[in-house]
């Protein structure tokens, strides 16, 4: 398979090892520095464009490379908010195709399915609330998580009690911690830490007068991401439009 990639930093070049470990070929690599290689022949040549850069080029790089006729895998986040719309009519209606995940990583797909189901019991058990931290390196900009968000929205489509989710406290690289806003009970809390080289940690905190109940994904490096990113490139390559890691994986 050829594969371009947009975005060149260090999942950049982690997705380009294990790309090449897989047996395919990186056809183009697109940089801030050499966006021009967007109208390349080469670019042109791919299956599939793997795309991590950042919230406000994400939308933008989907543009230029479906302009190519390039399909693409995305791990950027941030960019839901003023383009979800655009992106789900492009592949809905237009014959683009674009497989979004906020996190690839394979052990991340499976703590979503518990994440899932344990909404679902805890459903009949009011006595417990429920809250979420997440902690990512200080180079990360968007807050809460995109993965962070995901797991919100699935407790809430699943827990009767909670009608969405809001932002608690972010506590900065600085160690400075900036406390939520006024929070309301019938809405999930994500709070947000910034701090060193941490890959990413999520927890969720099921929590009772009598006891708690904790689940946690520590990813240990950035390589689980960057593995299934490409094993988001080759099922995208055989199939078309709005795909997820729902679509990849059925647990």
């Amino acid at each position: 398979m050829k594969i371009a990639l947009i975005g060149y930093g260090k999942m950049g070049h982690m997705i380009e090892r294990i790309a090449l470990q897989r047996g395919h070929e990186i056809v183009s690599i697109i940089d801030k520095d050499n966006l021009e290689d967007f109208d390349s022949p080469a670019f042109a040549s791919a299956d599939v464009a793997i795309e991590f850069t950042t919230p406000s080029t994400a939308y933008g790089n989907f543009l230029r490379a479906w302009a190519a006729g390039v399909k693409v895998v995305s791990g950027s986040t941030g960019w839901l908010n003023d383009h979800e719309a655009d992106v789900r009519k492009a592949c809905q209606q237009e014959g683009k195709t674009l497989f979004w995940a906020s996190n690839y990583s394979i052990g991340v797909a499976i703590f979503s399915a518990v994440n899932k189901y344990l909404a679902k019991i805890m459903n009949d058990f009011p006595q417990y609330d429920v809250e979420e931290t997440e902690v990512h390196h200080i180079h990360k900009l968007d807050h809460p998580s995109g993965t962070g968000i995901t797991l919100a929205e699935q407790i809430v489509a699943n827990l009767d009690r909670k009608t969405g989710w809001q932002m608690g406290s972010l506590t900065q690289p600085d160690g400075t911690v900036v406390p939520a806003a006024d929070t309301q009970a019938d809405k999930l809390t994500i709070h947000s830490v910034r701090e060193g080289e941490v890959p990413g940690i999520h927890s969720i905190r099921w929590n009772s007068e009598a006891d708690q109940i904790t689940i946690t994904h520590d990813a240990h490096s950035r390589q689980g991401f960057a593995l299934g990113a490409v094993l988001a490139a080759e099922y995208t390559a055989r199939h078309k439009g709005l795909l997820s890691i729902d679509d990849m994986f059925h647990f």
